[in-house]
């Protein structure tokens, strides 16, 4: 998962690069943002059920194998290969996220890990993905600014990094036996729904939230190093890769105490996470208004913060109210609900046309803290308790 999440997300601080030394416009680049996410989301829904039912380790080595051929695609570098590679690079990230998550938890669990603590499996999983999502774009980016053939170089760790992995995820334990697994009646299509998502504690809960965790980080990483380029001169393409290193590199280190908080109290985690993005975008607002590059640097420390904390609140939520047999299939659908926010970037172009960036986000903050009033008006759920 910690191989996957670099590969997903490498490309993020490579979107200047590619607009200064390929040509690139800027909506062709927002249309190579799109390309992933058109593999993601079909990918999660589709096999994360699969998985319920077929067992996690042939999804996660196929996901692991492609998001090894979308890299090496991605350094042919030319515009076909680069929207072929970024939908691969989907593709794959939707077979491991679901399933992976929903390995790690079970790995997590009494049989294999009797020591762990309740809430370890999501915390694991989120902080495995974290911390590929913050190095990938971080190497990648420095790697552009300053090494030779730096759209090809930049792509190198990634290859060294999926082949080091290979070896011990063969060699993992599967955790679901495909012959105790509920039969599912009915249509293909009907064997891929996933009842749960239609629990009020869902639909309530974490679904309204669930769009902020990319949403806030997204802004951070893709809009605000945008926004500043002018006070940073010679550097724009490394800048974006600190911004994006601190952005989910704070996400990373606030996750075990995300952990503890939402375990004890779920309505707690979620009201840190989305206080922590309403603030971010209230700085990120002011970075926008005066174009400073040091007021960008806090906003990603906050916003990251939201991100890690609304991150690990959601996963322990889904993971508890997952119905038996479901809890890849309603991951899945968490993660596709996440994923919705990676469009907050697209929504604020378009709509900078005619209103200023930093209204554009103090509106976002609004909108943020509404939800956070709906999230907390949901149905309160017991502590977690050791299985």
């Amino acid at each position: 998962m910690f191989a996957i999440g670099w590969g997903a997300n490498q490309f993020v601080s490579l979107l200047v690069a590619y607009r200064e030394r390929s040509g690139l416009s800027v909506a062709t680049v927002d249309a190579l943002v799109g390309a992933y996410a058109l593999g993601l989301i079909p990918a999660l829904l589709v096999l994360g059920p699969i998985s319920d039912r077929r067992g996690r380790t042939p999804v996660l080595r196929a996901a692991a194998l492609v998001s090894l051929v979308a890299t090496a695609v991605l350094m042919i570098g030319d515009l076909w290969a680069l929207y072929a590679g970024r939908l691969l690079a989907g593709l794959a990230s939707g077979a491991a996220f679901a399933a992976g998550s929903a390995w790690v938890e079970e790995l997590s669990g009494e049989r294999w890990d009797p020591t762990a603590r309740p809430g370890a499996g999501a915390r694991r999983a989120a902080m495995s993905l974290t911390a590929g999502f913050c190095l990938g774009p971080v190497v990648a980016g420095l790697l552009a600014q300053w090494a030779p053939a730096p759209l090809v170089t930049a792509y190198l760790p990634h290859l060294v990094v999926v082949l080091a992995v290979l070896v011990p995820l063969w060699r993992s334990p599967e955790t679901v036996d495909p012959a105790r697994a509920s039969p599912a009646a009915g249509s293909p299509l009907a064997r891929l729904r996933v009842r749960s998502a239609a629990d009020p504690r869902f639909r309530r809960s974490v679904a309204p939230v669930a769009p902020w965790v990319f949403g806030g980080a997204t802004v951070s990483i893709a809009v605000l190093p945008g926004l500043v380029t002018d006070t940073t001169p010679g550097w724009t393409v490394a800048f974006s890769a600190l911004i994006a290193g601190v952005t989910l590199g704070t996400g990373f280190a606030v996750q075990p105490t995300a952990r503890r908080i939402a375990a004890a109290s779920p309505r707690r985690g979620v009201a840190v996470g989305l206080g922590a993005i309403v603030a971010g975008l209230v700085v990120a607002a002011a970075a926008a208004a005066t174009e400073s590059p040091w007021l960008v640097l806090p906003a990603a420390v906050v916003l990251g913060t939201g991100y890690g904390c609304c991150l690990v609140a959601g996963l322990l939520q889904t993971q508890r109210i997952a119905a038996p047999g479901e809890l890849a299939g309603l991951t899945a659908v968490y993660y596709a609900l996440t994923y919705v926010g990676f469009v907050a970037p697209v929504l604020l172009a378009l709509l900078a046309a005619v209103v200023p960036y930093w209204v554009l986000l103090l509106g976002a903050a609004g909108l943020a803290a509404v939800t956070l009033a709906v999230a907390l008006t949901a149905p309160r759920e017991p502590a977690l308790t050791p299985r």
